[in-house]
């Protein structure tokens, strides 16, 4: 029988979109979480050498490198990159990869506004570029008013600055709310409250957490600029303390939300390769929830130098000790977790481990600002620039490198490098501890931040010299990891659909998985389905609870290789 002919043969055939096409115009969670991770990569590269440009400034007393004003546009871009631009789109990246994932789903709740949210993100990114071609912004990344008025900082540099906060808040509060509605509608059946992995638990509290801080970041924003360009006076005849208010409001809980994602990579990590379910997951969960209603009660401990007065001082002070006690309870349960398992130190779990010792003694240095009058001597000095650092670099970026090599499997279908993955591993950790430990005793022995050059008093020069190498040794670490992402993608070695022999759903589909995530759902009853898919005669909501020798019933069983 001949073939029928084609109803237009004169019709030329399509061509196929290109990869870049794909990117470009993918509604698909899975690429938009990848792309927010590369946008996040491109700006770390430019964060890191801005951050070692102004190390080499401070090298040694006296260094004629930068000029003043010049040190303060790289402080400027630094802190707003990192910050906006580096840890908040590699935080998205993975709730967006990882989220639809973990509950079952088949995409976010509104795909094309998620994609609508990633492009707005990187306008910000953008427009914070092009404003050095304006006047860089020299004002900090903390913008306090009037400093960023007009008479002080009149480039327009401040205001592209502004702009690409407003543009990259929008994008992220957007993101917000579909991951509040993903979460809240699109779980799979069985999948209730309860039975959310913890990374999907504290990706949800963290869409509450964007949705009431970010607006007070915009609406600061929009009343500088009409100080700016009209002339207002809000910061100026008005009450520049006013600012500090607006800020703090959005800046203290944005610590949170920039790393309660990276406690939920944690808490998926430790116990995978500890073989052992999370150590009082109810617990783990609730204090998730006190910390997301406690940051916005500590904000003012950035503002006891203002003079406040006391009992507002008071005030803040003890809620800024209360707020250690949840998450001090996270920690407690991520070693209680590892207690008695069967460890095993692949790369994941080692940068998990130094995400709980770095995170820890930042955390440690932390609370000692809810004491008023060590928080006088200590405000603006090096201390602070070192404990905020063991915060969020320290803590939650080591806890994404974690979890960027635990699900680089996933992602691509293959492994990382094992030995250059280590070698990384180390560098970074001598690298980091190396830059910022030190930093604690200068800012002890009274070195101020925010300035370009110091004197040569005893045991500056030294410090900051180690601090300087230390920070070459950290940017080679963090190299090597680039080189390691982008040759594994080739040369790595097959994964599989299910490396680690993992637990939450995401380790049922493929590795990269397909186009809507899941063919067939297994049922669900427990926290890990899939233990109980490999073990259905050991099953977690069938196994009877073991008791301990005072007639307690223990919980957390260990669990089997």
């Amino acid at each position: 029988m001949s073939q029928r002919a084609p109803a237009f043969p004169n019709t030329p055939a399509r061509r196929r979109p290109s990869a870049v096409w794909k990117v470009l115009t993918s509604t698909d969670h899975k690429s938009i979480g990848l792309t927010y991770m590369g946008v996040a990569a491109v700006f770390l590269v430019l964060g890191g050498l801005e951050a070692l440009v102004m190390r080499l400034q401070l090298a040694v007393p006296g260094n004629r490198l930068l000029a003043g004003e010049t040190y303060d546009r790289f402080l400027t871009m630094h802190g707003t990159t990192m910050i906006f631009f580096v840890l908040l789109p590699l935080l998205l990246g993975f709730t967006n990869y990882l989220l639809p994932l973990q509950i079952g789903a088949r995409d976010m709740a509104f795909p094309r506004m998620n994609a609508f949210s990633l492009w707005l993100l990187v306008g910000g990114g953008l427009l914070l570029y092009l404003s050095p071609f304006t006047g860089a912004p020299s004002q900090g990344w903390f913008s306090y008013a009037p400093l960023s008025e007009t008479p002080f900082t009149p480039q327009r540099g401040v205001d592209l600055w502004s702009a690409a906060l407003i543009v990259g808040g929008y994008g992220t509060t957007l993101t917000a709310v579909n991951v509040l509605v993903t979460g809240a509608r699109l779980r799979m059946r069985g999948m209730l409250y309860k039975r959310l992995p913890m990374f999907a638990w504290m990706s949800w509290i963290n869409g509450f957490i964007i949705l009431f801080a970010l607006p007070c970041l915009t609406a600061v924003l929009l009343m500088l600029e009409v100080d700016r360009l009209l002339g207002a006076g809000l910061f100026t005849r008005g009450d520049p303390v006013l600012w500090q208010h607006y800020f703090w409001l959005f800046g203290h809980p944005e610590i949170y939300l920039l790393i309660l994602p990276a406690w939920g990579l944690i808490s998926e990590i430790i116990p995978v390769f500890s073989r052992k379910p999370i150590f009082g997951y109810e617990f783990v969960a609730w204090s998730t929830v006190a910390i997301a209603f406690l940051s916005f009660a500590v904000y003012a401990h950035h503002m006891f130098a203002v003079g406040l007065g006391w009992p507002v001082e008071l005030a803040f002070g003890t809620t800024s000790m209360l707020i250690a006690i949840p998450t001090g309870i996270k920690v407690f349960n991520w070693l209680a977790t590892m207690w008695k398992g069967s460890v095993r130190y692949t790369l994941p779990m080692l940068y998990a481990a130094a995400f709980i010792v770095q995170f820890t003694f930042g955390g440690v240095s932390g609370v000692t600002f809810a004491v008023v009058p060590i928080d006088w001597q200590l405000t603006d000095t090096y201390y602070v620039v070192a404990h905020f650092h063991y915060v969020l670099f320290g803590g939650s970026l080591f806890a994404v490198l974690a979890g960027l090599h635990y699900l680089y499997p996933k992602f691509t279908g293959r492994f990382l490098d094992e030995r250059l993955g280590r070698w990384g591993f180390w560098l970074n950790v001598i690298g980091f501890n190396g830059v910022f430990l030190v930093q604690h005793l200068l800012g002890l022995m009274g070195m101020p931040r925010r300035v370009y050059t110091y004197p040569d008093l005893p045991g500056w020069r030294a410090l900051n010299l180690f601090s300087t190498v230390s920070g070459f040794v950290l940017g080679v670490g963090l190299l090597l990891l680039l080189i390691n992402l982008v040759r594994s993608r080739t040369h790595g070695r097959p994964a599989g659909r299910d490396p680690w022999n993992g637990w939450t759903l995401e380790w049922l589909t493929d590795s990269p998985p397909k186009e809507g995530n899941f063919s067939l759902l297994p049922p669900l009853h427990s926290r890990r389905p899939l233990w109980d898919l490999k073990h259905p005669d050991d099953m977690d909501h069938l196994r009877p609870r073991r008791h301990d020798k005072n007639g307690h019933i223990r919980e957390e069983e260990r669990g089997h290789q």
